[in-house]
């Protein structure tokens, strides 16, 4: 009916483990096709079992190219997958059928075809092979001239995009000045691009708290109101882009920066938004315990 020839090509086809594949053979009579779609089929069960176990590792990952860019984030269970090749090339993928389809949400990017299969059937193919849950978390697409920037092989990922002719993509002066913006984000984690986007009431907030300081240290109400403001500059420093001090040249901050090199090209460059994905943020974090896993094998 079938060799151990046919059970070693269906587990190099598929990557299930010698076991699955001889009985999926046995299951569909030795027909190759068949076999396959039966793995699959158990692999669908496989990912049901594994969907409520906690990813929180995995990569944070971001490309482009002259048409726009690509944000992802795929997580898996533990950091020993996540530095595997397989699931590196998945992720990469990921992207890049994010930037081809130019799709913002996972929901759109589960239902893109690749290769004749759908991307969500080809992840729970890798929960089947790699024996991990595994989920893509997050994605975005910029359209236009964007720069990306992957920090400690996918710990955070960061895309920025600018408003600029599309001409100073090529430009090295540009090249330069746009990887150290998308660095600068990653580094120093903004919340917004500038003062007119922090929320009125993170506004509010902020001042209350620095009244009661001021108050506290036994200031004047007109003292505190004029200490308050300047201390919400301090704010803006900290969390705004372009008011942020430049990394790598203290004496000028993000927005001198970008003015400046834009001088230098000869044309006008100013960053339009950017997104900063740090991997497993939010997300409870799996904690291992021996012992009581010991005791739940041995009830």
């Amino acid at each position: 009916m079938f060799s151990a020839l046919d059970v070693k090509k269906l587990r190099e086809k598929t990557g299930c483990g010698m076991m699955d594949c001889k009985n999926a053979l046995v299951h569909s009579d030795g027909d190759m096709d068949k076999a396959i779609d039966y793995l699959r089929e158990k692999g669908l069960a496989a990912a049901t079992k594994k969907s409520g176990r906690i990813a929180s590792e995995g990569i944070a990952f971001s490309m482009s190219d002259p048409s726009g860019g690509a944000i992802v984030e795929v997580n898996s269970e533990t950091d020993f997958v996540a530095r595997n090749d397989e699931f590196k090339n998945f992720v990469s993928s990921c992207a890049s059928l994010v930037l081809k389809n130019r799709v913002s949400n996972v929901e759109e990017l589960m239902e893109i075809s690749s290769d004749g299969r759908k991307v969500r059937d080809i992840l729970n193919e890798k929960i089947l092979k790699i024996g991990e849950n595994i989920k893509i978390r997050r994605c975005d697409f910029f359209e236009g001239v964007t720069s990306s920037y992957v920090h400690a092989g996918g710990k955070i990922a960061v895309l920025v995009k600018f408003d600029c002719d599309s001409s100073v993509y090529e430009n090295e002066k540009f090249t330069e000045m746009s990887k150290d913006v998308a660095m600068q984000i990653a580094a120093a984690h903004p919340l917004y691009l500038k003062k007119g986007d922090v929320p009125s009431d993170v506004l509010d907030h902020e001042r209350k708290i620095l009244t009661e300081q001021a108050i506290s240290q036994g200031k004047p109400k007109n003292i505190a109101e004029r200490m308050v403001e300047g201390r919400l500059n301090k704010y803006y420093q900290e969390n705004c882009l372009l008011e942020q001090i430049f990394v790598k040249d203290s004496s000028m901050n993000v927005s001198k920066y970008v003015e400046k090199v834009s001088g230098e090209i000869g044309s006008k460059v100013s960053i339009s938004k950017f997104i900063r994905y740090e991997r497993g943020e939010g997300l409870e974090k799996k904690v291992d315990n021996f012992a009581q896993e010991v005791a739940d094998i041995l009830k």
